[in-house]
C-alpha cells in the first residue's frame, strides 16, 4: 500500500518517510515490545523483569498524603511556570546537608524540571547551535545526545571501559573537538555501569572544563543511592565547579517517585538561567502539590538511605548468583544497576557476538528481561528494582535466575 502523504512529513531526526520501522526505535521501547511477545510465548512463566529500572517502593505514605492533602487546595491549582520557591528553598539545603555543597542562591541558581529527562533533553536548545558539539558517555542515557543532533549538532561519543574505572578519558579528544565542543554530560553513579566517580576526577573535569571552554552538565540521578562505604559525591562540592557547570537532581529513583516526574538543577547561574528561558517556552511547571510532596522527600534524605540499603542486599545476593554461574562481576557500590559482559555461548554450540543478541537469548528462553549494550564491549545491565515483598521473596526470585541461567548451559 503507498505511503500516504503524512509517511513523507516526519522530520529526518525521528526517521523521515522510514518513521515507524523497528530498527529506529527508542531503545527501551523496543525491550518493551520484546517482552510482550516473550509473555504471549510462554505465558505459563513468569517474567522476571530486570531490564528497564524503575523503583518497586512506592513514595512513602506521607508524601501521597500531602499530595492528597495539597491538590484540594484551590490556590494550588494553577500553572507554576518555573516552580515555587519553597521547593528551591528545599533543594538548597537539601544540597547542603547530603552533599556538603555549600552557597547556592534558592532564587537564581535553582530551578524544578518535570523529571530529570526534561532537564537534560531541553539544554541542547540553551547552548547548541549546528555544527556545535556535545560530549556524552556511552553506553549511556539515549536522550543526551537527541537533542544535539536534531539542532544539527554533532555528538561525541566518550567510552566507559573497566580498565579506566568506566570513567571517561578526556585526553583523547581532539583539538578541533575540545574547540567546537559547548556541553558535556557526566552521569555518576553511572548508568548503566553502576561506576561511582572519585573527587579527583571532578577536580580533573573542572579543570578541563575550564581550559576549554566546556559547560558541564552532572546527571546525578542515583547520586544519593550509595552503600558499602561509599559516600554520596556531587560534582558541585568541587570546588570551582560552579563556575563551569551544574548538576541535575531527581526525585524519581532517590525517593520511589518515578511517575511524579519531579526533578531539580542548581549550580551555574547562567546556565540556570538559560534553563529557565526555555523550559517556560516548554512547560508551564510541574503541578504544586508534587513539589510541595517533594519537600517532604528533600527534608527527609533517609528515605533514601533506607531505598539504598535494600537495593545493596539484593545485589549481593545477584552478585553471588552471577559468580556461581560462572560470570566475573563485581558489585557496585552505588545505584540499582548492575552491568555484566556477557558469555561466550551455550554448551549446546550457541554463540553471542553481541549483547543485544544475548538479551535477546535470556528473554526468549529464560524469560529474564535485561537491557543491552554494545556501545563500549558486550555487556547487558541488570536491575535490582524487581518486585519482591520482602527480603524471603527476594532469594526466592534470586534463586530463580540462577536456576534459569544454569538451565541453559552458558560458557565463557
Amino acid at each position: 500500500m503507498k505511503a500516504s502523504f503524512i509517511q513523507q512529513l516526519f522530520a529526518d531526526r525521528i526517521g523521515g518517510k522510514h518513521f515507524g520501522n523497528d530498527v529506529i526505535l527508542y531503545k527501551f521501547e523496543k525491550i518493551k515490545r520484546a517482552k510482550r511477545e516473550a509473555r504471549k510465548r510462554q505465558p505459563a512463566i513468569d517474567l522476571i523483569d530486570l531490564g528497564v529500572g524503575e523503583p518497586d517502593w512506592m513514595a512513602e505514605k506521607e508524601v501521597i498524603e500531602i499530595l492528597y492533602e495539597q491538590a484540594k487546595r484551590r490556590e494550588n491549582r494553577g500553572y507554576t511556570d518555573n516552580g515555587i520557591q519553597e521547593f528551591k528553598d528545599a533543594a538548597v539545603q537539601y544540597m547542603k546537608e547530603v552533599y556538603q555543597v555549600y552557597g547556592l542562591d534558592p532564587v537564581n541558581e535553582v530551578n524544578h524540571g518535570i523529571g530529570s529527562k526534561s532537564i537534560l533533553a531541553l539544554l541542547p536548545l540553551v547552548f547548541i547551535n549546528p555544527g556545535d558539539i556535545t560530549l556524552i558517555t556511552v553506553p549511556g542515557y539515549p536522550i543526551l545526545g537527541t537533542a544535539t543532533k536534531a539542532l544539527g549538532g554533532e555528538v561525541v561519543a566518550l567510552p566507559l571501559l573497566a580498565e579506566n574505572n568506566y570513567l571517561p578519558k578526556l585526553d583523547v579528544l581532539t583539538a578541533e573537538q575540545r574547540r567546537r565542543a559547548k556541553l558535556l554530560y557526566l552521569n555518576y553513579p553511572n548508568n548503566p555501569t553502576g561506576a561511582t566517580a572519585t573527587k579527583e576526577f571532578f577536580e580533573e573535569v573542572v579543570c578541563f572544563a575550564k581550559e576549554n571552554g566546556i559547560i558541564v552538565v552532572s546527571d546525578a540521578a542515583y547520586a544519593a543511592l550509595t552503600f558499602d562505604g561509599q559516600r554520596p559525591l556531587s560534582f558541585l562540592s568541587v570546588e570551582g565547579a560552579k563556575d563551569v557547570g551544574i548538576e541535575v537532581h531527581s526525585l524519581s529513583k532517590a525517593f520511589n517517585m518515578t511517575g511524579w516526574r519531579l526533578a531539580f538543577v542548581c549550580g551555574n547561574e547562567l546556565v540556570v538561567k538559560g534553563f529557565a528561558a526555555v523550559k517556560d517556552d516548554h512547560d508551564s511547571g510541574q503541578f504544586a502539590p508534587i513539589q510541595k510532596a517533594g519537600i517532604y522527600c528533600l527534608q527527609h534524605p533517609e528515605i533514601t538511605q533506607k531505598t539504598a540499603l535494600k537495593y545493596s542486599r539484593r545485589h549481593t545476593l545477584l552478585v553471588n548468583a552471577l559468580k556461581h554461574i560462572g560470570f566475573t562481576v563485581t558489585k557496585p557500590k552505588a545505584s540499582f544497576y548492575l552491568y555484566v559482559q556477557i558469555p561466550r555461548g551455550t554448551k549446546s554450540g550457541k554463540l553471542f557476538s553481541t549483547a543485544e543478541e544475548f538479551a535477546d537469548f535470556l528473554l526468549k528462553e529464560t524469560l529474564i528481561s535485561t537491557v543491552p549494550w554494545d556501545e563500549a564491549g558486550a555487556y547487558i545491565r541488570l536491575s535490582v528494582t524487581f518486585e519482591a515483598e520482602n527480603e524471603v521473596e527476594e532469594e526466592k526470585i534470586i534463586a530463580e535466575i540462577m536456576r534459569r541461567l544454569a538451565a541453559v548451559g552458558l560458557i565463557f
